[in-house]
């Protein structure tokens, strides 16, 4: 089975520290978002190849096992094949309980997602490096592969969703072991939140999923409150007046108060994330003022005067 390297989806080296790979992945995050590349399959697959990459390389753990093992797909000695790769072969004679460990430990996070909105999530058995789809009846139906003893197994995957997906909610597919399972993030759902589809997993046990919210370059989120910026026209700065501006629910506007400057935060009530107890915080919105890049001549004369009133005030 050919992996991906991770450090080069990310184009960070095996020596990175997190900061240099959570820098990256923001990077090529905002590069390939699918609603930056809206119908653009490649860049689809490239932002769920990103995802992919990240949720392993930032978890510590699970970085430490892949630069072990990730490239070659071996597993270690002692766990059944003797090192001879995920083939689903003879099992017989291991700890079944020391190979969930291992498991677990291993893929736990890196399951993909469905780019933009088409497509089921593939999480391969919980998020193989891939989406590489393994029987999970072979690997943990049994030991000895003769007996036919089964054991009631909870696997655990990471499902990675859009700021707006979490914001009002999203319908998502998963697929384990070639079931494909449907499931709704709630409304409002935060940053490792863990959702339990019971019964769904190997020998009818639970199937864990933590749900890991993109960055969003256009909002920041901080407790139940949003921060975003909008960009001012110079007069309307200067003479006040109304902007429109981009909220999770769509468009918004915004009334800018006369002599606004730069930086100057403004905010809309009620337009922030939802609140458990009910309720949305609040949206903040940081003015950007601008001036025209290109002027015509009568501008050119209008902006003449005001430097000269200017110089006489």
């Amino acid at each position: 089975m050919a992996y991906k390297d991770y450090y080069d989806v990310l184009g960070v080296s095996r020596s990175s520290s997190d900061a240099d790979i959570k820098t990256a992945y923001r990077k090529l995050a905002k590069q390939f978002h699918p609603d930056k590349n809206a119908g653009d399959a490649a860049s689809g697959e490239k932002f769920k190849e990103i995802g992919e990459a990240y949720a392993v390389l930032s978890d510590p753990e699970k970085r430490k096992v892949y630069d072990q093992f990730g490239h070659t797909g071996q597993v270690p000695p002692g766990y059944g094949g003797g090192g001879g790769g995920f083939q689903g072969g003879d099992f017989a004679g291991f700890d079944a309980s020391q190979f969930s460990d291992f498991f677990q430990g291993l893929f736990g996070g890196a399951g993909g997602r469905r780019p933009g909105g088409g497509g089921a999530s593939g999480m391969g058995g919980a998020g193989f490096p891939g989406g590489a789809q393994v029987n999970l009846e072979d690997l943990l139906g049994g030991v000895g592969g003769t007996q036919g003893r089964r054991f009631v197994q909870n696997v655990e995957g990471e499902l990675q969703v859009t700021l707006a997906e979490a914001f009002s909610g999203s319908d998502e597919v998963i697929n384990v072991d070639g079931k494909r399972l449907s499931l709704r993030v709630p409304p409002g759902t935060r940053d490792g939140a863990r959702l339990r589809l019971a019964g769904q997993g190997p020998g009818g046990g639970d199937i864990l999923l933590t749900i890991r919210v993109l960055e969003d370059g256009r909002f920041d989120l901080d407790g139940d409150d949003l921060t975003t910026s909008a960009e001012v026209p110079a007069p309307v700065a200067a003479l006040g007046g109304d902007i429109t501006v981009q909220t999770l629910n769509g468009k918004g506007k915004l009334s800018v108060p006369p002599g606004s400057s730069g930086g100057q935060r403004m905010r809309l009530r009620g337009q922030g994330w939802p609140k458990k107890e009910g309720g949305r915080g609040d949206l903040y919105v940081r003015l950007n003022i601008t001036l025209p890049k290109t002027l015509t001549d009568e501008e050119k004369e209008l902006y003449r005067k005001l430097r000269e009133l200017r110089k006489e005030g």
